[in-house]
């Protein structure tokens, strides 16, 4: 239950920071802060990463809700991306990020499966 705790804390302040970010209230923010937040945000990307890296499966239906999750993620993640490339695209102005982030998605997908498919 810590644990839980612990990454809920972790995955809510990296997103309040993500928000905080975009400066969605038109604060005054100077470089210094910024930068400060996004040191913070990287390490608190990686305290999450590693929450994910080491979860332990110890049931089927803990699996298929792991699995399910995942993909969920997958399809936000991807929904989100080519709903910012077609925006983007409305203007003549695709940020190469959002492609390649897309990209990089798919790709990361297609090869994760054909490898569990070759090691089963």
């Amino acid at each position: 239950m810590r644990n839980n705790l612990l990454e809920t804390l972790v995955a809510i302040s990296l997103i309040v920071l993500a928000v905080l970010l975009l400066n969605p209230f038109h604060f005054w923010m100077p470089d210094m802060m910024v930068m400060g937040m996004l040191a913070i945000a990287l390490g608190l990307f990686g305290v999450f990463a590693s929450f994910i890296l080491r979860e332990k499966v110890s049931d089927e239906r803990e699996g298929v809700h792991r699995t399910l999750a995942g993909r969920n993620a997958f399809l936000a993640g991807a929904g989100v991306l080519t709903l910012g490339i077609v925006v983007q695209g409305y203007t003549h102005s695709v940020d190469p990020w959002l492609v390649l982030t897309l990209v990089a998605m798919i790709v990361a997908k297609i090869v994760t499966r054909v490898w569990s498919d070759k090691n089963r």
